[in-house]
């Protein structure tokens, strides 16, 4: 049975061109990419020869190896598990946090109609002149990170009566199957455990919530 080490050989050597034409290689060297030893990689590859994964030619002063049909459908399933967990599939991240009160700025930004335009062509929808400010729980944290991944869209900044008005980016996402938005100004510092959202309607009257109350942000990426 193939090991992880003899997979992580077979790719360095795939990497060096091993699939498509014999590779020169010296054991000593191969070692000290994968972080084996010589002797180690020179067991590696006896065992991926052992396993008609590679062919090997010894020389004198090292040994050319090819990639076999059979070691290439063995990389082929690898590529094929790893794809399956980070290949450009949808998925979806929760982040739970609690509603807490804002400072009460988002009704006025959400009135401008520069940026309610533009919201409406990205989101479908114009805002509610507020926006719902979550909290987000300890073990959200790691979920948050992920949206680092996402395609956030940005909404672009203008000028009104003498006054620049900053680029915000937006995400798609939803609360409670209420399509939403979270936004994050581009002049603002926003701690990373703080959610704003905009949505079509008030949320806090829509469900009745108040601060404290916990709520799920379901964002697909």
């Amino acid at each position: 049975m193939v090991t992880p080490e003899d997979l992580e050989c077979l790719k360095r050597i795939a990497l060096m061109g091993g699939l498509c034409t014999p590779v020169f290689l010296k054991t000593i060297s191969l070692g000290s990419e994968l972080g084996f030893s010589p002797q180690t990689a020179s067991r590696r590859l006896r065992s991926l020869e052992k396993q008609h994964f590679i062919n090997r030619q010894l020389g004198a002063d090292g040994q050319q190896v090819t990639i076999t049909p059979v070691g290439e459908d063995a990389l082929r399933k690898e590529y094929c598990d790893y794809y399956r967990l980070f290949g450009r599939q949808e998925r979806t991240v929760l982040l739970n946090g609690t509603i807490q009160s804002g400072l009460g700025e988002g009704a006025y930004y959400m009135s401008l109609r520069p940026y309610a335009d533009q919201f409406l062509g990205i989101l479908g929808f114009t805002p509610f002149p507020g926006t719902l400010n979550v909290q987000l729980l300890p073990g959200a944290a790691l979920q948050r990170q992920r949206l680092s991944s996402a395609e956030w869209k940005v909404v672009q900044g203008f000028e009104s009566e003498g006054r620049t008005f900053g680029d915000v980016r937006c995400l798609p996402c939803s609360i409670r199957d209420v399509p939403c938005g979270i936004i994050i100004p581009g002049r603002s510092h926003y701690p990373e455990e703080l959610i704003e959202v905009i949505s079509p309607e008030g949320l806090r009257k829509r469900f009745s919530l108040v601060d404290g109350d916990e709520v799920a942000i379901e964002v697909t990426i």
